[in-house]
């Protein structure tokens, strides 16, 4: 395996493991990951249900705290942060696509991709604006001012997908990015997230089973029980 240099990786985990519950309900989603994802590319995670994808990209974007092992993003351990540090370094880098969209329901699409923008503290008016610009990106430019409610499943990923990269992360972390979307409209989604990805070093690491996509990767890295059992360059090789 190739070593790279450390400011060649944007996120490192060696030995990371996470269990959920004790005694009887115990559940081990991680059994001791070593992953690196380098900078300037888009990694997959691929493998079957319940193999821990969801709980690594939660631990990677700081958003679960890992039980043993280190994981550093940009050289920045989440685990060493008070909560505040850590709250700020995350707004500042990560962009998070979660799989249930988490869009708040009285908000418009334009104010619900905002949202990143206004926690780092920019104005309200300068935040919808790119906000607005973020929705056109995503073929949602004439929806800006629809509620949730008032969009489909597609179009709600399309604006969870705007709120990850209105802020221009240095890590865009998704957790099944397609899973809503037409073979066309993913696609389209998957150029514009691979331009992001590639565009000044920035790094994306992908949940999917959607086998469509894995075209769109530098690296597929596959799970199971725990572990990443198999890292490869091209979805002919995964096993």
């Amino acid at each position: 395996m190739d070593v790279l240099p450390e400011h060649n990786i944007a996120v490192s985990c060696k030995g990371v493991t996470k269990t959920y519950g004790t005694g009887q309900s115990q559940v081990v989603a991680l059994r001791g990951v070593d992953l690196d994802v380098r900078t300037g590319e888009l990694l997959m995670l691929v493998g079957p249900s319940g193999c821990g994808k969801t709980t690594l990209i939660s631990v990677i974007a700081g958003i679960l705290d890992r039980d043993q092992g280190e994981c550093s993003v940009y050289g920045q351990d989440f685990s060493t942060m008070p909560q505040r540090k850590r709250t700020r370094f995350r707004g500042q880098n990560i962009g998070f696509v979660f799989q249930s969209f988490n869009l708040l329901p009285t908000l418009s699409a334009a104010e619900n991709v905002s949202v990143p923008l206004l926690i780092n503290g920019e104005s309200r008016g300068r935040a919808i604006s790119k906000a607005k610009d973020a929705l056109a990106r995503v073929g949602l430019g004439e929806r800006t001012k629809s509620l949730p409610s008032q969009l489909s499943g597609g179009q709600q990923q399309r604006v969870a997908i705007a709120r990850a990269l209105v802020h221009l992360p240095r890590l865009i972390v998704c957790d099944e990015p397609t899973s809503a979307l037409d073979h066309e409209t993913g696609h389209k989604v998957m150029e514009l997230l691979r331009e992001v990805a590639l565009g000044d070093g920035r790094s994306l690491v992908i949940v999917t089973h959607d086998a469509r996509i894995f075209e769109f990767a530098d690296r597929i890295a596959k799970m199971d029980d725990g572990r990443v059992n198999q890292i490869v360059s091209s979805p002919s090789e995964l096993i």
